[in-house]
């Protein structure tokens, strides 16, 4: 062999093995990429699960596993060679689970996950076993819900009880309140439900003539999330006049408190108005991207309905619950106002005969029982002093839970009607989401015949 040949195939041979070595090199580098720190999704959302081929490689043909090993079947989702297999598939997951074509080419494997559930939270194993590549990713999925405030008379003490419905994981509430005051804090009530959300309440007791602002928090730090509600209870609206002489207890308290807390909740209400937002229209042929886009619009757009239709629901809710007590409250005006009438009447008849008896007093015994009849009088007179202004209190009371009554009535009527309207609109949008999917479905399945010709 001659020497230039003897060179030629030298350099070949090396060629061979760098190759080689390039190749096997390159292949050991592959990488499967996820997040550092757990997913965090509410109940009802739509989210990715990241995960990613580091380099960059086309992986629209290769097996992609999506799986969780404390189910079974353990299989999430799975796609080989360019085709999903949902015949494996744990049926926890039928219809929730996709991969995005355009990212695959990336080398983005990343899982989306639609409609998200309670049993969702848990740890899944991403995996290329081409490249042996795997990776976990950890989601954790929480519930929140806003709390509400009801305050409840007893004897010479309010006690105030926070609640808070549809919670997970198990939730911490805790109360902010002025300081310098006395007050009683109950441990607070964790109660876990059939459909597997945490219930939470907190009750503190304060005493009447003192003024205090309250905040009722509920957080939960593993989903960083934290909701809350404010209340101010000024020492006023607790202070009816007292006399000695006075053997009758009005429930005035309470009244001014359900007024004003309706106040407050119409203001409140009124500050949240529904936007419903019109739908784009369908290209006549949009690429699957596009479509793609359109559906996360789309999900986005009715995770939003969802969410206001949850707080009109909460909200007429708080109308409801406050127009039976106010209705309660009327009822119990109107028998402290025939009550204190009739006292006054009692009043009125009783001076009459004091007045009648300082005349006919004989001259001999008139000193003596004039100074009791004197005391007997002013006695009286205080005595209609202040059942008269317990009276005129309980009057302008019943006209200003007339008046919020007839404003709570209008608000429910009105929440009725958005609730209905939000519903609608969810109907709608639901409808086009099943139509989206199923253009992307066909698109999905000429996608792969195509493939599978070509």
């Amino acid at each position: 062999m001659s020497p230039i040949k003897n060179k030629h195939l030298l350099v070949l041979h090396h060629v061979v093995v760098v190759l080689l070595f390039l190749t096997q090199t390159c292949g050991g580098q592959h990488q499967m990429i996820g997040p550092t720190q757990p997913v965090v999704a509410m109940i009802g959302d739509d989210i990715i699960l990241p995960c990613h081929l580091e380099p960059a490689v086309d992986a629209v043909d290769l097996t992609v596993d999506w799986s969780r090993t404390d189910l079974k079947p353990r299989s999430v989702y799975v796609r080989r060679e360019g085709v999903e297999l949902l015949t494996e598939q744990n049926p926890l997951y039928t219809g929730r689970t996709s991969l995005s074509v355009n990212k695959l080419q990336c080398g983005d494997v990343s899982l989306k996950l639609s409609t998200v559930q309670l049993s969702d939270a848990g740890t899944y194993k991403c995996l290329v076993p081409k490249f042996n590549a795997e990776t976990v990713v950890t989601l954790a999925v929480g519930s929140v819900s806003s709390p509400v405030i009801e305050l409840t008379n007893v004897k010479n003490e309010m006690v105030l009880e926070c609640k808070s419905n549809g919670w997970y994981p198990e939730p911490q509430m805790l109360w902010v309140y002025s300081e310098g005051k006395p007050i009683t804090v109950e441990p607070t009530k964790n109660v876990r439900g059939s459909d597997g959300l945490y219930a939470v309440s907190s009750k503190v007791t304060v005493e009447k003539g003192q003024s205090y602002s309250f905040t009722c928090k509920v957080q939960q730090k593993n989903i960083s999330q934290i909701k809350e509600t404010h209340i101010h209870v000024s020492g006023d609206l607790f202070m009816v006049q007292s006399n000695t002489a006075v053997h009758i207890t009005i429930n005035l308290a309470v009244c001014l408190i359900s007024v004003g807390t309706a106040v407050i909740l119409i203001w409140k209400c009124g500050q949240k108005k529904t936007e419903i937002s019109k739908q784009d229209e369908d290209e006549n042929e949009p690429h699957q991207t596009e479509m793609e886009e359109k559906l996360q619009r789309e999900r986005e757009e009715k995770k939003r309905l969802e969410d206001e239709l949850q707080n009109k629901e909460e909200d007429f809710e708080h109308v409801r619950q406050t127009i039976e007590k106010l209705m309660e409250q009327k009822t119990s005006l109107k028998n402290q106002r025939t009550k204190l009438n009739t006292l006054l009447q009692e009043d009125h008849t009783g001076m009459k005969e004091v007045m009648k008896k300082e005349k006919e007093t004989p001259k001999l015994d008139k000193e003596k029982k004039k100074n009791k009849l004197v005391d007997k009088k002013t006695d009286l007179e205080k005595r209609i002093k202040v059942h008269d202004e317990l009276l005129k209190m309980t009057e302008k009371l019943m006209e200003e839970t007339e008046n919020i009554i007839i404003q709570m009535t209008e608000r429910k009527g009105k929440l009725e009607i958005d609730k209905e309207q939000i519903i609608k609109h969810l109907r709608k949008k639901q409808e086009d989401i099943e139509e989206i999917k199923k253009k992307l479905s066909e698109k999905q399945a000429r996608n792969n015949e195509q493939q599978r010709t070509e």
